[in-house]
C-alpha cells in the first residue's frame, strides 16, 4: 500500500478574502484553481462550501476551534512583525513571544479563524546565538535541538560568514 500526504485543506467562507490574506501575509498565489477549491503555492488548499462537499451539516462547521494551526516561518521575523503591527484586520491569539527554545513566534487568526503561527526560522535563532559567541554545545542545550542538527547549522553559519567576509 502506497499512501502519501497530499495537502492540508482549510474550509473557508469567502475565497477572495482568504486569497487576499494569504497573498498579503505569505506571498501565496493560486497554483491550481478548481473553482471552490484552490491550492496555494505552498501546497495549502482552500475550500469553499466544504460542508456540502463533505456532506456535513452546515451547523457542524466549527471555526476558531484551536485544535490545529498552520505554521509558517519567517527569515526576517522583525519585518514580518512590522507587517502584522500595521495590519489592523489581524486578530491575534497572542502577541509575539519567545518560546523556551528561544525562537520568537506569534499566533493569529486567518479570516475564518484558523490559527496561524509564524515563527522565526531556527537557523535565525542559532545564528543570533553564534554571533553572541556561544558554541555548538551551548546552543544545542539552549534551543533544545540535537547536537548533530546544531553542528549542521554551525557549519552553514561558518560557510555563510566566510562568504560574506570574502565579499568585503
Amino acid at each position: 500500500m502506497n499512501v502519501k500526504f497530499g495537502s492540508t485543506l482549510l474550509a473557508v467562507t469567502d475565497m477572495q478574502k482568504s486569497l487576499d490574506f494569504y497573498k498579503k501575509f505569505f506571498d501565496q498565489d493560486v497554483e491550481t484553481d478548481l473553482g471552490w477549491n484552490k491550492v496555494l503555492t505552498c501546497g495549502l488548499t482552500l475550500q469553499e462550501h466544504f460542508d456540502q462537499i463533505a456532506g456535513f451539516p452546515l451547523e457542524s462547521m466549527i471555526y476558531k476551534n484551536h485544535a490545529m494551526e498552520v505554521y509558517f516561518e519567517a527569515e526576517d521575523f522583525d519585518a514580518f512583525m512590522n507587517l502584522i503591527d500595521n495590519s489592523p484586520e489581524i486578530e491575534r491569539v497572542h502577541d509575539a513571544i519567545t518560546f523556551p527554545w528561544l525562537q520568537r513566534g506569534i499566533r493569529f487568526y486567518d479570516p475564518d479563524h484558523h490559527v496561524i503561527e509564524v515563527g522565526e526560522t531556527m537557523q535565525c535563532v542559532v545564528r543570533r546565538l553564534f554571533d553572541e559567541g556561544k558554541d555548538v554545545e551551548e546552543v544545542a542545550k539552549m534551543v533544545m535541538f540535537p547536537i548533530e542538527t546544531v553542528e549542521i547549522w554551525y557549519k552553514e553559519y561558518q560557510e555563510n560568514k566566510e562568504y560574506k567576509e570574502s565579499q568585503v
